[in-house]
């Protein structure tokens, strides 16, 4: 009677040790959905970073270049009014140009509020 009881004890320690393990790999396994979330959230970031810092600086050398032609534009006004004129114009539309670039670059960096932690530190 003695083994009988120590074996309904061992069943029991063994069911509640095997309840325990499933929810530890439960856990375990929601961990590492999380982690691979993060992972996918992290390299997305990265990557509208990269694609918007080759974008910035594509818009910041069109706009540079455009505003260089207005200022060259405007000291040519004096000698040569027509081809000032007509570099005021130029230059003026091609800065537009590049700032236009430059404003959807930021706008692939920026995409929006960011979302709030499912579960907050308390």
């Amino acid at each position: 009677m003695k083994n009988f009881g120590c074996l309904v004890f061992l069943f029991f320690v063994l069911i509640i040790n095997s309840n325990g393990q499933s929810q530890m790999n439960a856990r375990l396994d929601s961990l590492e959905k999380t982690v691979l979330l993060l992972e996918k959230e992290v390299y997305d970031i990265n990557l509208n970073l990269y694609n918007s810092q080759k974008q910035l600086k594509r818009g910041i050398l069109v706009a540079t270049l455009g505003y260089t032609v207005t200022i060259i534009g405007g000291q040519l006004l004096g000698t040569r009014p027509e081809l000032g004129e007509a570099l005021l114009y130029t230059g003026g539309a091609i800065g537009i140009a590049g700032t236009v670039v430059l404003v959807r670059g930021f706008n692939k960096i920026s995409l929006g509020p960011p979302r709030r932690p499912l579960l907050s530190p308390q």
